[in-house]
């Protein structure tokens, strides 16, 4: 069938399958922790080992099967194989100017940095657990939070019981330190 009876083209499908990567600030370094780390380089190898050339294979035989213009298994694994590859070439971007950073080796864990867990009250005194983590690996639903986050950036450097500012869209909201906590060496 030809692309002008398609309405989707090859272009806006690509679009569509990867979420924009969170940039970092410009001459920021890409902090992770170990495990952020580790994570990423399985990530990679996983891709680069095993699914790529899976993937391969099943686009050898099927341009081997002839007509590749309707050949469903030849397109999608076409387009599965730009996927992988776009993913192979930011994560070795984004390893290559990984800084990993070991949060059991902070010497001042009465302050708050990198790799921190910080339990903190808003103004409600709604008690919160939050880690602070790079941006590849945050997940803010299970308390893993971005170092350049706005709450984040009000926690860190606070010591246990300082209150901090945070703004928000309503408006300046208030958090208190509670506990600050640093994995053990």
């Amino acid at each position: 069938m030809s692309k002008a009876f398609v309405k989707e083209t090859d272009d806006d499908l690509d679009d569509d399958l990867e979420p924009e990567a969170v940039q970092l600030p410009k001459g920021a370094p890409n902090y992770l922790t170990k495990q952020g780390y580790q994570v990423l380089r399985d990530e990679l190898t996983h891709l680069v080992k095993e699914e790529r050339p899976s993937v391969v294979s099943v686009v050898s035989w099927a341009a081997s099967n002839g007509d590749r213009s309707e050949n469903g298994d030849y397109i999608y694994g076409k387009r599965r194989l730009r996927e992988i590859d776009r993913r192979i070439r930011f994560l070795t971007k984004r390893l290559e100017m990984a800084e990993v950073v070991d949060p059991a080796q902070q010497p001042n864990k009465d302050r708050v940095f990198f790799g921190a867990t910080v339990v903190y009250m808003n103004k409600d005194e709604e008690e919160f657990r939050v880690t602070i983590v790079g941006v590849d690996e945050a997940d803010p639903l299970n308390g893993k939070i971005s170092w350049i986050s706005p709450v984040a950036r009000a926690l860190l450097k606070a010591e246990e019981g300082d209150t901090v500012s945070l703004r928000t869209p309503a408006g300046i909201e208030k958090l208190e330190v509670l506990e600050i906590i640093y994995p053990d060496a």
